[in-house]
């Protein structure tokens, strides 16, 4: 977050009560996606987004201990986020400017689907500071939009309007990236865009929770979000006018957006009210501390969780299941480092007969090191199908659907994802399995 320009000032907008109408049309006394029938959103995971960080900051590690503007650390960070979105089915493109005589980069991606004249948009800038690694600032806004597009995807979400996510360049010089965004959008083109959300420093180590006053209807399913948690929520004016949702509000856009305190002293009454110590928000904003080690889970998660329900709410969509039978398992299951095979079960019945030569089989494995596994399935009597067999190198996580001919199984009974890592230094977990019957 760059909090060198001057402070904007608002009004407080209350409207506690305020009937949700604009962007959803539903009332504020239930949680919006219900009451509009909508598909509920899903739960996002710590620990992939954390995953997201520690590839942050090896980034940054390996490029000068900095993802900073004009950097080699901040090219790479996009590119890692590209690649990522171009493999979960986004439509991606990079903006480039120039500003302290250096390129600068924006990356655009866009979900297939929704009204190209409804937009709703999510976004965080990617640059640090060149003083560090900036985990939390703002490496968890970063990530915690990057898994809800990922979530997007696996979830084969069909939103009434159409989803745009957005990682901005050179915010920290102020603002430069989303700027250079809004201003060469046509008017016609701005006009579509209905919401902007944006998430900057959502991760803080002695966190509060803050909620942008800009837009009632965007602060109030937020504040919905939270208050279902028992989470109280304050308005925003540490960073009022000084992230990239600045740009958008300035030219017309509905914003809003999630902040968990930057170098402010927390006081006494947000003590009693959060939690934590009368210190500054992030002792490390900033600064070369700032590292992954700089981050309150418990902030991250809920955070994480409520910008997946912002997005799932405020677009107003459905879920297409997969067609046929689904069995699925998405209870979390460790995998042990250079360790025992572990597995994840699903116990199909009603199925008559054997089992098609084409059974889906939907893995999601969340790990650092895709090469050290090995996936199998396990059919009822035993019989073992090899799914995955070591093969990726260093790249991460296996999300993928595979096809096989199990058509000598009987269908029904219990299924199994078996899962080893074969060799040592990298960890994850069985995020998901599950079978798909024609």
């Amino acid at each position: 977050m760059n909090l060198s320009v001057p402070r904007r000032v608002t009004a407080v907008a209350a409207l506690a009560a305020l009937a949700l109408g604009g962007l959803t049309g539903t009332s504020a006394t239930a949680r919006p996606a219900e009451a509009a029938g909508a598909a509920a959103a899903p739960d996002i995971s710590l620990t992939a987004v954390k995953q997201h960080l520690t590839d942050l900051q090896s980034i940054a590690t390996a490029n000068g201990g900095n993802r900073a503007h004009g950097r080699a650390g901040y090219k790479a960070s996009i590119d890692f986020v590209k690649a990522k979105l171009d493999a979960a089915g986004y439509t991606t493109s990079l903006q480039t400017f120039t500003t302290s005589g250096a390129t600068g980069y924006n990356l655009i991606a866009d979900w297939p689907g929704g009204d190209p004249n409804q937009v709703l948009m999510a976004g965080s800038h990617l640059d640090s500071v060149s003083s560090g690694p900036g985990i939390n600032d703002n490496g968890s806004g970063s990530a915690a939009i990057l898994e809800t597009a990922l979530a997007v995807s696996r979830a084969g979400y069909q939103p009434s309007k159409h989803l745009r996510f957005a990682w901005w360049g050179a915010e920290e010089l102020g603002l430069v990236g989303s700027k250079y965004y809004v201003n060469n959008l046509p008017s016609t083109e701005r006009s579509k865009i209905k919401g902007y959300l944006n998430f900057d420093m959502i991760g803080s180590p002695n966190p509060g929770y803050f909620v942008y006053d800009d837009d009632p209807t965007i602060e109030q399913t937020f504040k919905s979000y939270f208050a279902g948690l028992g989470v109280p929520t304050e308005i925003e004016t540490e960073g009022d006018g000084r992230s990239d949702h600045a740009p958008f509000k300035s030219a017309g856009v509905p914003v809003g957006g999630l902040f968990t305190g930057a170098s402010r002293v927390k006081t006494s009454a947000q003590v009693s009210k959060w939690g934590g110590t009368a210190t500054a928000f992030d002792r490390c904003y900033h600064s070369s501390c700032d590292t992954t080690s700089n981050i309150n889970d418990t902030a991250l998660d809920r955070n994480s969780d409520a910008v997946a329900h912002a997005i799932w709410t405020l677009s107003a969509g459905s879920t297409t299941p997969p067609p046929g039978k689904v069995f699925e398992n998405t209870a979390d299951v460790s995998i042990p480092d250079n360790g025992a095979a572990v597995t994840s079960t699903v116990n199909v019945t009603g199925v008559t007969g054997n089992a098609p030569g084409n059974l889906s089989v939907g893995v999601d494995i969340v790990h650092t090191y895709r090469g050290d596994l090995i996936v199998d399935l396990v059919a009822p009597d035993g019989s073992v199908y090899n799914l995955h067999n070591r093969a990726g190198g260093s790249a991460d996580n296996i999300v993928q659907t595979f096809t096989v001919n199990a058509s000598s199984e009987v269908a029904n009974g219990a299924w199994k994802l078996r899962v080893q890592d074969k060799a040592s230094y990298d960890t994850g977990y069985i995020n998901g399995f599950k079978l798909t019957f024609p």
